[in-house]
């Protein structure tokens, strides 16, 4: 495994570490504990040292099942956390002093720490970032040692690059992959220049960039890959990026002639990891076989100039006129 820096922070994390929101289950099927564990247990062995969770993945059992696993561990990951989507709307003015706080004392009691490695404001709404209240909370609250370090996970470029002008956000966690290529152009030197760690999330485009899928595939009633393709329940870019599944599926024939592979989520992370600017990558993974899949693509040569030119080719032929302007 190789390590990168999170900004400022001067936390070494692996660069491809493991995000947790279908932990132990795949999206809408039943939690399994035994399973959280092995695939925790393989990410442990396999160097990853950051995992990535939210108050609200299975009901705060991603966040209880990390800090069972953890306890015992000589040598304990770097757990990021988000909070917010726990209210019952996005609206600025619900960010009160009480409800961070409450939250991120739910979130300590899950993980069963004193103090949270980092945590994120976990996709509030833009307006936020107009005032700086919320983020004088998180001073505060770090400066009474009951979190280390803090950040945002965004929906939008615009979004993160207003989150850079606060002195204290440490890290910025946002959709990047071979189907949304906007936060490249300007914003990772932004985030570079103040010292910024930039979580990369959605990496697979909702598995999408695995190559596995194709016209007759299914996915359960309860997962949001079924019932949110068109924003139906939240932002319609957390859904396979935003993309349409069919000309998505169109674009990822052509990734695989390029890269002569049925299987591209190795090469998509691959892919991602060519920007310097990107201190992890958090690929999720419901069974061990998937964290092992997914650490693979740290071993991987550099993508050549001539194969990054064709993916962007791709991009801008059957992606870029349906996503990058929304994003």
């Amino acid at each position: 495994m190789n390590y990168r820096k999170l900004g400022k922070t001067n936390i070494l994390v692996s660069e491809i570490s493991l995000g947790t929101w279908q932990l132990g289950s795949k999206w809408g099927d039943p939690f399994s504990e035994k399973v959280a564990y092995e695939t925790l247990d393989t990410a442990y062995q396999l160097g990853i040292n950051c995992l990535d969770t939210a108050d609200v993945y299975q009901g705060g059992l991603s966040e209880s099942t990390i800090g069972k696993h953890m306890k015992d561990l000589p040598n304990k990951p770097f757990v990021i956390t988000k909070i917010g989507r726990k209210l019952p709307k996005q609206d600025q003015s619900l960010y009160t002093e009480e409800v961070i706080r409450n939250y991120i004392d739910d979130s300590r009691k899950n993980i069963g720490v004193d103090a949270l490695d980092m945590v994120l404001l976990h996709c509030p709404p833009s307006d936020l970032y107009d005032d700086p209240k919320v983020f004088k909370i998180l001073d505060q609250i770090k400066q009474e040692g009951k979190i280390k370090y803090y950040g945002v996970s965004v929906e939008k470029v615009e979004e993160a690059i207003k989150a850079l002008d606060y002195e204290g956000v440490e890290a910025i966690e946002i959709i990047f992959n071979m189907f949304r290529m906007k936060p490249a152009e300007i914003f990772f030197e932004k985030a570079k220049e103040k010292q910024v760690g930039i979580i990369v999330r959605v990496p697979l485009a909702s598995g999408l960039l695995t190559g596995k899928y194709h016209e007759r595939t299914t996915f359960g009633e309860s997962d949001h890959r079924t019932y949110n393709r068109h924003g139906e329940r939240f932002d319609k870019g957390e859904t396979f990026s935003g993309v349409d599944y069919f000309q998505g599926l169109t674009a990822v024939q052509k990734l695989k002639k390029v890269f002569k592979t049925e299987s591209l989520a190795q090469i998509a992370l691959r892919w991602i990891l060519m920007f310097d600017a990107v201190s992890t990558v958090i690929p999720g993974a419901s069974k061990k076989e998937q964290v092992i899949e997914n650490v693979n693509a740290s071993k991987l040569s550099p993508l050549s100039k001539e194969e990054m030119k064709q993916v962007e080719e791709i991009y801008n032929t059957y992606i870029k006129s349906s996503v990058h302007h929304l994003w």
